[in-house]
């Protein structure tokens, strides 16, 4: 394990997987449960590329890399602080041979990368259509959270141009654009393959939505059973106990 320094308002995190830790500033933006989700809910096999499209504090690579056995991780993050910050906590888990930040737009990713170099493509983007009415559309919570620097078409169409022939793309969102999702993905020869509905309660509506494209596949689509988070008030049901690695 590697040591670092940290910045004024920065935090370290434990990551309950292969003693993994991670830098959050909690000013800036911080990791939810909806990353953790998605790394466990991707795949990727042993010398298999992964790019990560905004990844933000670099939480789904560095995750990965306890998970999978995949060669070379790559997140893409357009904001220099956290890029910068992101690439911190990956020399601090000693995982610079694996993992590798890289900071860039989403939307010059087929420029930033060869076409058709990955295996596996990772996204947990904004959720949230454009930044009308933000008092603040620059602040880093509101790049991550609503659609001001891309939106979902620049998501899924850099996932084509990435992604090899057959090469699966990951996503977490919320199931209100599930429509929008689903048509944009065939548009973009991106086939849905699996999703899974995650429910706050087992009675109450899903607020989150993961899924799985394969790059030119075949339409036919595997719906999960559903995942539930908690069994009751503060609580995790024994699948995201699972997930978490707790």
């Amino acid at each position: 394990m590697g040591t670092i320094e940290l910045k004024p308002g920065e935090r370290l995190d434990d990551l309950q997987r292969n003693g993994f830790q991670i830098i959050q500033d909690p000013e800036r933006f911080c990791f939810g449960m909806d990353a953790v989700l998605l790394s466990g809910f991707a795949r990727a096999k042993e010398g298999e590329r992964v790019l990560d499209l905004g990844t933000g504090t670099g939480i789904i690579p560095i995750l990965m890399a306890g998970k999978t056995k995949a060669k070379e991780l790559v997140g893409l993050e357009i904001q220099e602080e956290s890029a910068e910050m992101a690439g911190r906590s990956v020399a601090l888990n000693d995982l610079q041979d694996r993992v590798k930040i890289v900071q860039g737009d989403i939307r010059e990713a087929g420029q930033i990368f060869d076409a058709a170099s990955f295996d596996v493509v990772t996204s947990n983007p904004p959720y949230m259509i454009g930044g009308h009415g933000l008092k603040n559309p620059d602040a880093p919570k509101a790049i991550a959270r609503h659609e001001v620097l891309c939106d979902l078409e620049d998501v899924i169409s850099a996932a084509a141009r990435c992604l090899k022939s057959g090469g699966k793309f990951y996503m977490v969102h919320r199931p209100f654009r599930l429509a929008e999702i689903m048509v944009m993905m065939h548009e973009y020869h991106l086939e849905p393959k699996r999703m899974q509905l995650v429910y706050p309660y087992a009675d109450k509506e899903p607020n989150m939505v993961l899924i799985e494209g394969a790059r030119g596949g075949r339409s036919r689509l595997t719906v999960e059973k559903p995942l539930i988070i908690y069994e009751s008030e503060g609580k995790y049901t024994p699948e995201i106990y699972d997930i978490y690695g707790y």
